[in-house]
């Protein structure tokens, strides 16, 4: 345990624009015995536990807004089992995707949820998490078979069990994905692992307007089309990743394309989504089949929130997560680049747009109060775009303090009231990092008000 300042600063702040919170004291569990150890000191003396893996959330995840002690998980890092022919793997909460994926380099297995940041798969599970590779392997939802819980009394249950279905009671194992810390600390993680295909290629395409990225996107899904990643970058964003990793892509808004499966299979693919980008203005198509080349091409692409904040340095970036239905993708992403021009935002725009996914990178000076005040502004009446077409306010980042405002608009009252019931019942003591998810309806408005700098007072 420490309370060393500099250490509570770090565990109180994420990757977000938003505030940080430090905790009172930071705690490094090794095991789930010492995790449930901790959780019933403290419901003994009703102190909040907030758990972090790496702080790479997005949305103020972390942020210890009533105190207490953080649940630091890195030393929880061992891959407890590999299980090839069943296709899976257990392994604590503070191992890391890429850690994961370099134990399994033999095996002929990978684990494919890809966030871009190196974060541990148990914040991964917490905050159903997401990425580039969704479109084709899904996310985290969809790749976790199993939990184990130190519950807010302390007590340690395991949901679910590894079979890749059962009907048996209520889906515990979904119900503690996404749920951000609130109902328990995630200990260990079983997951769902897929083979490593056959062949790989990934695709640069460029086009004569965002218009036409958008709806070649939308129509490759639409056909059918079997691609495993499929982005979306305009010109804003593919200048800011040029200047930040040395890349010389053209500057244009930019489709990158991967596709996985046998060698046939992936030149049919490639060579029907070509040919779809031609039809919508895509031109100068650069290949990659190395694995080398590959990687190069989506670290490029993974460097892009820290590409577009070097735009600006020493600003901030603010980022939205909207995720709407493939049919309303175009006119969504069009209006919300309209409205960041209307406000007078720097905003590069990138997307998983394969899911209807994407993100405009607000890039302003947290020191100005009135630029603030736009972006704050203009990121709600981005979601208010999302929600009025039928989709939400985040498709991968999720809630924490930042996004918990615009949940009553989204789910309505009784949803809320039901979420608040099932947190109740969970965690009577409101321990498990308060004033996030579940919380009363009464502190969703106050949310709003937690980046002020008055709130700290």
């Amino acid at each position: 345990m420490t309370v060393q300042p500099a250490v509570l600063e770090q565990h109180g702040q994420d990757e977000s624009f938003h505030r940080g919170w430090p905790p009172q004291a930071v705690l490094f569990p090794e095991s789930t015995e010492e995790v449930s150890r901790v959780v019933r000191a403290a419901a003994a003396a009703h102190t909040p536990i907030i758990p972090f893996g790496v702080g790479t959330s997005l949305e103020g995840h972390v942020a210890a807004l009533r105190g207490g002690v953080c649940l630091d998980m890195s030393r929880m890092n061992r891959v407890l089992e590999v299980n090839a022919d069943d296709m899976g793997c257990w392994v604590q909460a503070g191992v890391t995707r890429v850690q994961l994926n370099r134990h399994l380099h033999d095996t002929g297995l990978f684990f494919p949820v890809d966030p871009g940041a190196d974060a541990t798969l148990g914040g991964m599970a917490a905050t159903r998490a997401s990425g580039t590779n969704a479109v084709r392997y899904g996310t985290m939802r969809d790749n976790v078979r199993s939990l184990t819980v130190v519950l807010p009394n302390g007590s340690v249950t395991r949901t679910g069990r590894v079979v890749r279905k059962s009907s048996a009671g209520y889906d515990l194992t979904a119900l503690f994905v996404g749920s951000e810390g609130t109902l328990g600390v995630i200990t260990e993680v079983a997951l769902r692992l897929h083979g490593q295909p056959e062949a790989a290629a990934a695709a640069v395409c460029a086009f004569a307007d965002l218009k036409g990225a958008v709806e070649t996107a939308t129509l490759v899904m639409q056909s059918g089309i079997p691609v495993a990643r499929i982005e979306l970058l305009d010109e804003l964003q593919i200048d800011a990743i040029n200047r930040y990793s040395r890349t010389s892509l053209r500057v244009a808004p930019t489709l990158f394309f991967e596709f996985h499966g046998s060698a046939a299979a992936v030149k049919e693919a490639a060579e029907a989504a070509g040919a779809l980008a031609a039809e919508f203005g895509g031109s100068g198509c650069s290949w990659a089949e190395q694995e080398e080349e590959r990687r190069r091409l989506w670290a490029a692409r993974h460097s892009a929130y820290y590409a577009a904040k070097a735009l600006r340095p020493g600003c901030a970036g603010f980022l939205t997560d909207l995720c709407v239905p493939l049919s309303k993708l175009t006119e969504t992403v069009l209006a919300a680049q309209a409205l960041c021009r209307r406000h007078g935002l720097l905003a590069p725009l990138v997307g998983h747009v394969g899911d209807g996914n994407f993100h405009m990178l607000l890039i302003i000076d947290a020191g100005n109060a009135a630029e603030v005040a736009a972006a704050k502004r203009c990121v709600d009446e981005m979601v208010h775009l999302a929600q009025d077409v039928g989709g939400t306010c985040t498709g991968e980042h999720g809630i924490g303090f930042g996004k918990l405002g615009h949940l009553e608009r989204e789910h309505g009252m009784p949803a809320l009231l039901a979420m608040h019931a099932i947190r109740a019942a969970l965690d009577p003591l409101n321990i498990m990092n308060p004033g996030k998810l579940g919380s009363q309806p009464a502190d969703f408005a106050a949310a709003a008000h937690l980046d002020d700098p008055a709130a700290a007072a």
